[in-house]
């Protein structure tokens, strides 16, 4: 279960860091959106390789005159949620140590 949410928690970072990236390039000329396919990224992780390999240009966007086609809300829109990816994968990861804790403790019961 650790490994899967850690492959989890991996796939969500990667696809924020591109998303962060796109958001920062918003002003260059010729610069055009990247993505990750979430569950690509997530199958990608579990194998033991680099999330990033689901990386993708993004197709079908309005381009501007300068050959950008980042679109702000767009982004704003997928950074939120993946946000909200990463925090569900957190909270995953702490009921597991919880369980994990209740577990070596023989579930809070002394003897």
């Amino acid at each position: 279960m650790m490994q899967r949410l850690e492959s989890y928690l991996d796939a969500a970072a990667a696809r924020q860091s591109l998303i962060a990236a796109n958001m920062a390039n918003i002003d260059t000329p010729g610069y055009q959106t990247q993505d990750l396919d979430f569950s690509q990224a997530l199958q990608a992780a579990q194998a033991g390789l680099d999330p990033t390999t689901a990386r993708h240009t993004v197709s079908g966007l309005l381009e501007r005159p300068d050959g950008n086609n980042v679109n702000l809300d767009r982004e704003s829109f997928l950074m939120a949620q993946t946000q909200l990816q990463f925090s569900t994968g957190i909270a995953l990861l702490h009921e597991e140590f919880h369980r994990l804790d209740m577990a070596i403790n023989d579930g809070g019961q002394s003897s």
